[in-house]
């Protein structure tokens, strides 16, 4: 198995009070990484941390909107405060939602780019100030399988996921010269909250009323070719 030792290494891991985030930022910790938990749930974040320091980690929470451009300066500022330097970011604040294209309003529109890469934008701008100057640094963004293969009842969080990688893709080539790597990760079907209402949200639809939605999961499940959905884990692994 890979061994990294991220010791004396800073990270900031956004959307880290659940699912992926909190997995990835238990991870980072337990290589040695001092985390910063940031999530817009406060409490969830301040959790996590709890988790790190139980393990003998470091870290703190910070409550975070990252479509907030005062709260995602503030999130970098004091990280760079308290820790002197920034080396690991990881983009894991996102939204999704199973919504028939024509059923989305432009609120909901809005919302889903305003998370899902004004987020992505922010933060990594933010961060990378302060990489450029110590030249070096490593950015994970979070995408999606649906960034690479669309799907009904996800038009909109496709092409979110999709901005993303390709946001991804510049930024690796435009970073290279400082030494910093920037890539993305693309997770499946992960049994999470997130899935969790994504189901309850197709079972409302036509389509998958007569079904459970325990029916409902097997069905994407089985389009796996291992037949299994993935873990938190298997993605914090992958970061």
């Amino acid at each position: 198995m890979l061994s990294i030792n991220l010791k004396e290494k800073v990270a900031i891991v956004t959307g880290g009070a659940n699912g992926i985030g909190r997995a990835t930022s238990l991870q980072l910790a337990k290589t040695g990484a001092s985390v910063i938990v940031s999530d817009i749930n406060f409490e969830g974040a301040k959790k996590v941390i709890q988790e790190i320091l139980e393990m003998g980690g470091t870290g703190r929470a910070i409550k975070t909107d990252v479509t907030n451009k005062n709260d995602v300066t503030y999130m970098v500022n004091q990280t760079f405060s308290e820790f002197g330097q920034i080396d690991i970011l990881v983009n894991n604040a996102g939204i999704s939602k199973a919504i028939r294209f024509m059923d989305v309003d432009l609120d909901q529109f809005n919302d889903f780019f305003d998370v899902n890469v004004k987020g992505v934008y922010l933060c990594c701008q933010a961060v990378l100030v302060h990489m450029i100057k110590q030249n070096g640094g490593k950015i994970v963004n979070i995408s999606s399988v649906a960034g690479k293969e669309a799907d009904e009842f996800f038009v909109v969080y496709t092409a979110t996921k999709s901005a993303v990688l390709g946001l991804t893709q510049g930024l690796a080539k435009e970073m290279s010269r400082y030494n910093i790597n920037v890539n993305a990760v693309c997770p499946g079907i992960i049994q999470t909250k997130l899935w969790e209402n994504l189901l309850k949200q197709l079972k409302g639809s036509p389509e998958y009323q007569d079904l459970r939605e325990e029916e409902i999961w097997d069905q994407f499940v089985e389009t796996i070719p291992l037949k299994r959905p993935q873990e938190p884990e298997d993605i914090a692994n992958m970061v």
